[in-house]
């Protein structure tokens, strides 16, 4: 690494977070189903496959339209466990609270948690609690952790991409970063945003009942949609091009993008997937991603392809194409 201090950079998903990985904790940790990288490790114990992934949170603020950190945690460990193809059943719930902070807010909170976790049909079953000084941390960071298992018959890994695979996207993408940004500066628009927070157990599940011929799923959260297919083309070997007039993206989204300066393919989602499917299958998989709440603006944007492998290029509005590259610099910090 070529920072001799850690940076805010080194958690925003894109560049300098992958470099953080593969330069030191991978050197550190290394073993076989940590190299895969994927957003969860994915076990076999004695026949059973099991996905285990864990992840904490620091958004500020902790309250924002559309959901809180309680339900935000819950919703992601529940997606990453998801994105391994397994069905959720578990999670911990760990929480580092700042001395002096409000007992009625840690109780809004821990109540949206139990409303999520209930929402997702899984049980919150083991925890720890730790108050630290005022100063010490900022308000509450909570992490949590989640095991769930995986059908014999699903293999699904950013490393399964093949050519041909149509690329299915949710909806509309940078809803949450922006939600987040507006809050914390105090932003105020003609037409309000909301974060996409949202467990999406149940729409892989259904969609998996329609095909198993899924080879990657993936939640775009840190460094959005053109960080996660840049992962995905790397971990694969393969070339991806997106076009961007398939993306979606709010109007009110995307003028506030346009306003601030930043690009909506590298803002955090929280309820958004990115599907890799067989093009036989693919017009399937999305009828049923569109008959979830979660999902009714879902759309193919692009395509894996032999060509440029590693790389992602988008197809422009204006018909030409450029490469894609992986975020580079923190845009948001603390959204997630």
């Amino acid at each position: 690494m070529k920072a001799d201090k850690i940076l805010l950079d080194h958690g925003s998903g894109g560049k300098a977070s992958e470099r953080l990985v593969r330069e030191l904790m991978l050197p550190a940790f290394s073993n076989p189903i940590l190299e895969k990288l994927d957003d969860g490790a994915s076990l076999d114990i004695n026949g059973t496959r099991l996905a285990f992934s864990t992840d904490s949170y620091v958004v500020d603020p902790i309250f924002f339209p559309g959901g809180n950190i309680g339900d935000l945690a819950v919703n992601g460990t529940i997606n990453d466990i998801a994105m391994c193809g397994a069905v959720p059943l578990y999670l911990s719930a760990g929480l580092i609270i700042e001395e002096g902070f409000p007992v009625a807010e840690l109780e809004i909170i821990l109540n949206t948690m139990s409303e999520a976790a209930k929402k997702a049909g899984v049980k919150i079953v083991t925890g720890d609690t730790k108050v630290v000084p005022k100063g010490a941390v900022d308000k509450i960071f909570i992490n949590t952790s989640g095991i769930g298992v995986i059908s014999q018959d699903i293999c699904v890994s950013g490393s399964n991409a093949r050519p041909g695979d149509q690329i299915i996207l949710s909806g509309t993408i940078a809803d949450h970063g922006i939600t987040i940004m507006t809050q914390r500066e105090e932003f105020s628009f003609d037409a309000p945003v909301s974060s996409d927070t949202a467990s999406l157990n149940h729409m892989v599940k259904n969609m998996f009942s329609a095909s198993k011929d899924i080879h990657v799923l993936r939640d775009p959260t840190r460094g959005g949609i053109g960080t996660s297919l840049n992962e995905i083309a790397v971990q694969s070997k393969i070339g991806i091009k997106i076009y961007e007039k398939s993306i979606p993206v709010k109007k009110e989204v995307a003028g506030m993008c346009e306003i601030l300066g930043f690009d909506p393919v590298y803002i955090a989602n929280e309820g958004k997937l990115l599907v890799f499917v067989s093009k036989e299958h693919a017009n399937k998989v999305l009828d049923v991603i569109k008959q979830d709440k979660a999902g009714k603006d879902a759309c193919i944007i692009g395509e894996v392809i032999s060509d440029n492998p590693g790389k992602v290029i988008l197809k422009t509005l204006i018909g030409g194409e450029r490469i894609l590259d992986m975020l580079t610099g923190e845009q948001l910090p603390r959204i997630c």
